[in-house]
């Protein structure tokens, strides 16, 4: 996606110092693989959340977001898409399916932050552990 003010970046998991980095962006959309979702795809609003799991080496969105404002006294818009995935073994590649639901994920994001466009509908999302996703 070549798309002029969009910046990306792509983590493993996400970390403490990623506060740092959605701190900089007025609106922030983490993207994730999903098991628990019937959708393609599914894009939800995530609120700030300060919910510290048994270790610090892995932390959900709404926590990152919860450490950017009280880091950084920031809190971008940010939103969580969602994208049905079906074979999570090691060193699996994505399946026909997994493909086709990354392609109509992309899609909907292209249109999501086109400038001048409305965001699709948008429903708020409780938070969501990673073992949940």
């Amino acid at each position: 996606m070549n798309l002029p003010g969009v910046a990306a970046d792509a983590n493993y998991q996400l970390q403490v110092e990623d506060a740092l980095s959605v701190s900089r962006f007025k609106r922030v959309v983490f993207v994730d693989a999903a098991r628990a979702i019937e959708a393609p795809f599914e894009m939800t609003e995530v609120e700030p959340l300060a919910e510290f799991a048994f270790t610090t080496h892995s932390l959900a969105p709404h926590t990152v977001l919860a450490l950017s404002r009280e880091l950084y006294r920031k809190t971008p818009t940010a939103f969580l898409l969602a994208i049905r995935g079906y074979d999570f073994g090691l060193g699996e590649g994505l399946s026909g399916r997994a493909e086709r639901n990354l392609e109509a994920a992309l899609g909907h994001l292209a249109e999501f932050i086109r400038p001048g466009t409305a965001a699709t509908r948008r429903k708020r999302a409780r938070p969501r552990t990673r073992k949940n996703l």
